[in-house]
């Protein structure tokens, strides 16, 4: 296995960061790594690395980011997650932590760029009534003076089919999830890689007016629930 160990990573992952070893393993199964700390254990993971970055970009494509999830979504799906691994539930200290992470929207030092496949916004694991509340946020939030939003409709032509879920930090890291495991990738040829389909499907998206209405629209299927 490929060590992906860089002194600036390895630097950045001291404390809680340290429960992932990426310097000395590129693949982290959810197992070992919810056994670590449970879903609140991953979550204060992502609070570090967001306060350690500048520029978030990201793909998502059947669940809204957890950036911008509201608690009620956010518990919903980590609350499916713990059943899913069969680890105990700590939902209440995980929604907290995630919602910590939220924070970051309001520096004035960070920027987020987000495209999300428009099955996103009807892929449903909660509720009809927690849905709609998340995609009203999601409405709201388009136009943000420090969120960049993109929606692909679903009859949009694409340069490049899409993959799966990822998100870019800075220019330093790429996290991708499958089933099994989460990777941290590093390596420029990824970087590069991860980059490129990110322009290219961002090629494809809808923002502004266009994302509002797409989103809208979503919203509206849920009064024939």
């Amino acid at each position: 296995m490929q060590a992906i160990g860089r002194p600036d990573a390895e630097r950045e992952l001291h404390g809680p960061l340290a429960v992932l070893n990426v310097a000395s393993a590129r693949h982290r199964s959810w197992r070992r790594q919810l056994a670590d700390g449970g879903a609140r254990g991953r979550q204060e993971i992502g609070v570090k690395l967001t306060e350690k970055t500048q520029q978030i970009r990201g793909l998502e494509v059947s669940r809204i980011p957890g950036l911008f999830q509201t608690p009620e979504y956010a518990g919903t799906l980590l609350d499916s997650l713990a059943q899913f691994r069969g680890i105990p539930s700590g939902i209440e200290a995980a929604v907290a932590a995630r919602m910590r992470r939220q924070e970051a929207l309001y520096d004035p030092d960070k920027t987020f760029h987000f495209v999300l496949c428009e099955a996103a916004l009807y892929h449903r694991a909660c509720p009809a009534d927690v849905m709609a509340a998340q995609l009203d946020r999601m409405y709201n939030l388009v136009g943000h003076n420090r969120i960049e939003l993109g929606i692909i409709p679903f009859g949009a032509q694409l340069r490049r089919t899409i993959p799966h879920a990822f998100w870019i930090y800075d220019r330093r890291l790429v996290i991708a999830e499958t089933i099994s495991e989460e990777l941290w990738l590093t390596a420029d040829e990824d970087l590069t890689l991860y980059e490129r389909a990110w322009e290219w499907l961002t090629d494809s998206a809808e923002s502004g007016a266009q994302a509002r209405r797409l989103i809208g629209r979503a919203r509206a299927s849920l009064d024939l629930v």
